[in-house]
């Protein structure tokens, strides 16, 4: 079993990366311009480097990095993915050469894109029953209709024959479920307000929690692929476009839920972040501050830490595994290892 391993993610302008011996180390400039040692850590315990902004990382480090199979990717500030660096391609061409396959056959993707689609609606379900629960005092009418309609849907989704019906009752789900995830947001309900998903760009400080969060995932889901030798360009689910992580965005709608929302809710409902934490520009754009950034990371990791019985492998293990187990279980469907893929399902 794969160990889950750290991400580290270098928000500040002023961070320098090195390695030293066997450990990474991040230097800061300190008032006097000094640099200061801020962390360390042995480089066996870090999986993935994820920068915001081009920070300085030495070519020794990246040569070291791609040498040990440790990704570098560089984000936005606002966590727009720009670029990843890593080394020799080490992936299974027979494997790529029938995930193009299974590509170009509709009929061959909907085995696949019909399985996520009703993971993904049933955990949009699942976060929905589990707020209604846990607040039956306040229990919303609306959102046990989309509780339904959820339901329902999942019933249809069975049933398509074609990518763009599917893709029909995705989006349909998607509107019904963001349409009631305000009710969610307990606390600072005035501050943030969910009105509808809005992504380029997020025009409410919770669809910029929400875009930043998607982000990252996105970034973790794309690594998990392109270690067990899956392209992640090319999807079953989402149209093959230049420049977009197609298999990525299918494999993380599993997760969206669980390690998106999820995670934006509690940074809200804690009080985590405030709305003094949002920048709001003229063009209607809201952008997220340093220290939301931060609060978020440290959220989405501690979360990551967390232990969870996998649903169809029945084992423990970290939630940060998850997007690498789903890869490896995709690339043995793929292999014809096993019968269907199994999709991640909240239970």
């Amino acid at each position: 079993m794969k160990k889950h391993l750290n991400t580290l993610y270098i928000t500040s302008d002023e961070a320098y990366v090195r390695k030293e011996q066997e450990t990474f180390v991040v230097e800061i400039k300190d008032d006097n311009g000094n640099w200061k040692k801020a962390f360390q850590a042995p480089i066996h315990s870090i999986e993935n480097i994820v920068c915001f902004g081009f920070k300085p990382l030495t070519p020794q480090l990246m040569a070291f990095c791609a040498e040990r199979n440790v990704g570098i990717s560089y984000l936005t500030e606002q966590g727009k993915f720009l670029a990843r660096v890593y080394g020799a391609q080490k992936g299974n061409v027979l494997l790529r050469k029938t995930q193009y396959s299974i590509s170009d056959n509709e009929f061959e993707s909907m085995k696949i894109a019909k399985n996520i689609v009703a993971a993904k609606v049933s955990n949009y379900r699942h976060i929905l029953q589990r707020h209604q629960r846990n607040h039956p005092d306040n229990s919303s009418d609306e959102v046990n209709q989309v509780i339904e309609i959820l339901g329902n849907r999942l019933k249809n989704i069975q049933q398509t024959k074609t990518l763009d019906e599917l893709r029909g009752y995705e989006g349909e789900c998607a509107n019904k479920y963001f349409s009631v995830l305000s009710e969610l947001i307990t606390s600072q309900k005035d501050d943030f307000k969910f009105v509808q998903r809005s992504k380029r760009p997020p025009l409410d400080p919770s669809n910029a929690l929400l875009s930043f969060l998607y982000a990252i995932l996105a970034n973790d889901v794309r690594s998990a692929l392109e270690t067990v030798g899956l392209d992640p360009q090319v999807g079953f689910l989402h149209q093959i476009r230049s420049g977009r992580p197609s298999l990525a965005l299918d494999i993380m709608e599993e997760f969206r839920a669980y390690l998106g929302d999820r995670v934006m809710l509690n940074l809200i409902n804690l009080k985590q972040v405030t709305i003094k934490d949002f920048e709001f520009r003229e063009s209607g754009e809201v952008r997220i501050s340093d220290k939301a950034r931060k609060e978020l990371l440290i959220s989405y990791q501690k979360k990551k830490q967390e232990e969870i019985t996998h649903p169809f492998l029945g084992e423990k293990m970290t939630v940060g595994l998850l997007p690498h187990i789903q890869a490896q279980l995709l690339a043995r469907y793929i292999r014809g290892d096993i019968e269907e893929y199994p999709p991640f399902y909240l239970k």
